[in-house]
C-alpha cells in the first residue's frame, strides 16, 4: 500500500547522532588567543575579568545569581556566567549554568568557558547543559531553529585526566538525550516500526551493540499475541527491536539487566480512537520511552558501563481499520495469559507484557521498563515529574537516586493488591484496564503480572515526554527524558 506522505529512504530521524557525536569537547588549562565566544563563571564573592567593575555590571542588571547571563560588548565576545554566592559546586547546579550558556544572545557555534579550579562533576553538567540547551530538530526544517555547538573548551586548572572525564562524561551524557528527542519529535510517517528497525541494525555496531530485529511473522510464531493485536489496524508491519550490550570485561561487574520499552510510533488510540485534540496531535511521541531505551544503550560503551544490557523495544502504531482489534476481545500472551481488551487505547501495557516475559526468560539480576504509559501519571505528578513502581524496592530507590542525579526526577506511586483486583476479568485471566481511579498503579500492577518475580521497576514518563516549560537546558518540543537517568541507574546497578 502506499503511504499518504512520501519520505525519502535516506531521511534521517536521528540528526543529533552525528552532529553531537562530532562536537569537539577539550580541556586546556590556558584560555586561547582569539575565542569565538568566552565564558566566564562569576560568584558574588569572586574576582572579575580585566576591566569589568562589579558596580557598574550590578547597575546593568547582573547580580552574579545563578543561571544569570550577561554579554560585554567587544571582541572577544565575553559572556559573564553567574553562580549564585559560592563557586560553583554539584552535578545539577553545573547543567543549569550550563543551559543558561548555551542560551545566551550571542551564539556562537565555538564556546570557551573558564571555570579555573573545579571537579569533575561540574565540568560534565556545564558540558551537558551547554550541548541540551542548544538542541533543535532541525531534519525537516529549510533553516535551524538553533546554531549548533561544534566545539566546547574547558579551561581549567587542577588533575586534567579527571576534569577530562568529566568533559567526556558530560557529552556522552547530553547525545543520549538529543538522540532521545530526535526519535519523539520525529512525525509519526517518517518513523515507523520498519524504519526504527532499519536505524537500529544501521549503527548499533558502530557504538558497541549486537541487534537483531524480528518481523510479524516471527513474533506470530513466537507468541507474541500483544503486540500482533495492537498492530492489527495498521498496514505498517511491527517489529521487536532487541539490542545487547557487553561491558568490557575488565570494567564489568557480573551483573545483567533486562530492559523493555514501548516503541508506539503513534497511537491514534484505536477503534476507541482518541479526540482530535492537542494530546492526540502529540501522540507522536508515545514512543518516548522505546526512544530513550534506543538512545541510552548507544553511548553505554564509551561511558564503560559495568553491566550488562539486553533490551527490547516492541515497535508499531495503534490504528483503526477494518483489521483492527476490538473491545471485547481477548488476548493471549506468551507466558500463556490471556488479556481481555477493555480500552483499545490501554494498548501500551500489551505490547509490552510479552517484552516482560522474554525478559524473564534470559534470567536477569532485573527487569526496568519505560513507557509513556498513564495519562493518569501526569494527572497525579504533572509534567515535571515521572512515576515510578515496582516489586523490588532497591531498584526503585536506585532509580529515585538516578532520577534525581540527572534532572530527570520519579516519585515512586503506590501498588498493591487492591489495584490488581481491578483488573480481574469475567472471560480471561485479566483485563488490560482498572477502574477510573488510580490508572497508574493499576497499569503497574498488569505489567508487574508478566515479570514473574524478578526484581521489577517501571517508569512511567507520559506526564515528562514533552517538555511543559522551556528553558535553560529543557528545550521546546519532546523532552528526551528518561535516556541519561537509564545509563545513570545502569552505571550505578550492582555498585553496593
Amino acid at each position: 500500500m502506499t503511504r499518504a506522505i512520501p519520505v525519502s529512504s535516506d531521511f534521517d530521524p536521528i540528526p543529533s547522532l552525528a552532529a553531537v557525536s562530532a562536537i569537539q569537547v577539550s580541556v586546556v588549562a590556558e584560555p586561547s588567543a582569539d575565542p569565538a565566544l568566552r565564558v566566564f563563571l562569576v560568584s558574588a564573592g569572586s574576582s572579575l575579568p580585566e576591566g569589568l567593575d562589579r558596580n557598574a555590571l550590578e547597575a546593568a542588571g547582573f547580580t552574579s545569581a545563578s543561571k544569570q547571563t550577561h554579554v560585554v560588548a567587544g571582541t572577544p565576545t565575553t559572556v559573564l556566567a553567574g553562580v549564585g554566592e559560592g563557586p560553583l559546586e554539584g552535578l545539577a547546579a553545573a547543567r543549569d549554568v550550563g543551559g543558561a550558556i548555551g542560551r545566551v544572545p550571542a551564539v556562537a557555534a565555538s564556546i570557551e568557558v573558564v571555570v579555573e579550579s573545579v571537579g569533575a562533576d561540574v565540568v560534565q553538567g556545564l558540558v551537558e547543559g551547554i550541548i541540551l540547551a542548544r538542541y533543535s530538530w532541525d531534519a525537516l526544517r529549510a533553516t535551524p531553529a538553533s546554531t549548533q555547538v561544534t566545539a566546547i573548551t574547558i579551561v581549567a586548572t587542577g588533575d586534567a585526566d579527571t576534569i577530562a572525564a568529566g568533559a567526556r562524561r558530560g557529552h556522552f551524557k547530553a547525545l543520549a538525550t538529543c538522540v532521545s528527542r530526535d526519535l519523539a519529535n520525529c512525525p509519526p510517517a517518517h518513523l515507523t516500526a520498519v524504519r526504527w528497525a532499519a536505524i537500529a541494525e544501521r549503527v548499533a555496531a558502530d557504538h558497541g551493540l549486537g541487534v537483531e530485529v524480528h518481523d510479524r511473522e516471527w513474533l506470530l510464531a513466537e507468541r507474541c499475541g500483544g503486540i500482533i493485536a495492537v498492530n492489527g489496524g495498521s498496514d505498517e508491519e511491527p517489529r521487536l527491536i532487541t539490542l545487547t550490550y557487553e561491558p568490557d570485561p575488565a570494567v564489568a561487574n557480573g551483573r545483567h539487566v533486562a530492559l523493555v520499552g514501548k516503541g508506539l510510533t503513534y497511537d491514534s488510540g484505536g477503534l476507541a480512537i482518541k479526540p482530535g485534540d492537542v494530546v492526540h496531535a502529540m501522540m507522536k511521541n508515545d514512543m518516548s520511552g522505546g526512544g530513550a531505551l534506543f538512545a541510552s544503550m548507544l553511548v553505554l560503551r564509551d561511558l564503560e558501563v559495568p553491566t550488562k544490557v539486553t533490551a527490547h523495544i516492541m515497535c508499531t502504531d495503534n490504528m483503526p481499520s477494518g483489521t483492527a482489534f476490538k473491545m471485547g476481545d481477548v488476548i493471549t500472551h506468551r507466558d500463556g495469559t490471556t488479556v481481555e481488551v477493555i480500552n483499545t487505547d490501554a494498548e501500551g501495557r500489551l505490547v509490552m507484557a510479552d517484552a516482560l516475559v522474554m525478559a524473564t526468560e534470559l534470567q536477569p539480576d532485573a527487569i526496568i521498563d519505560i513507557a509513556t504509559l498513564t495519562g493518569a501519571a501526569m494527572r497525579s505528578l504533572g509534567t515535571e515529574i515521572g512515576g515510578v513502581m515496582g516489586t523490588d524496592q532497591s531498584l526503585v530507590d536506585l532509580l529515585r537516586v538516578s532520577g534525581d542525579a540527572t534532572g530527570e526526577p520519579v516519585w515512586q506511586l503506590p501498588m498493591g493488591v487492591h489495584f490488581r483486583e481491578e483488573l480481574d476479568s469475567d472471560v480471561a485471566d485479566m483485563k488490560n484496564l482498572g477502574l477510573m481511579n488510580a490508572g497508574a498503579s493499576s497499569a503497574a500492577e498488569f505489567l508487574a503480572h508478566f515479570a514473574h518475580g524478578v526484581p521489577w521497576a517501571h517508569l512511567d514518563i507520559a506526564g515528562v515526554a514533552a517538555t511543559a516549560k522551556p528553558g535553560g537546558w529543557k528545550t521546546r518540543g519532546m523532552s528526551g527524558f528518561g535516556a541519561r537517568l537509564l545509563v545513570d541507574a545502569l552505571e550505578r546497578f550492582g555498585a553496593d
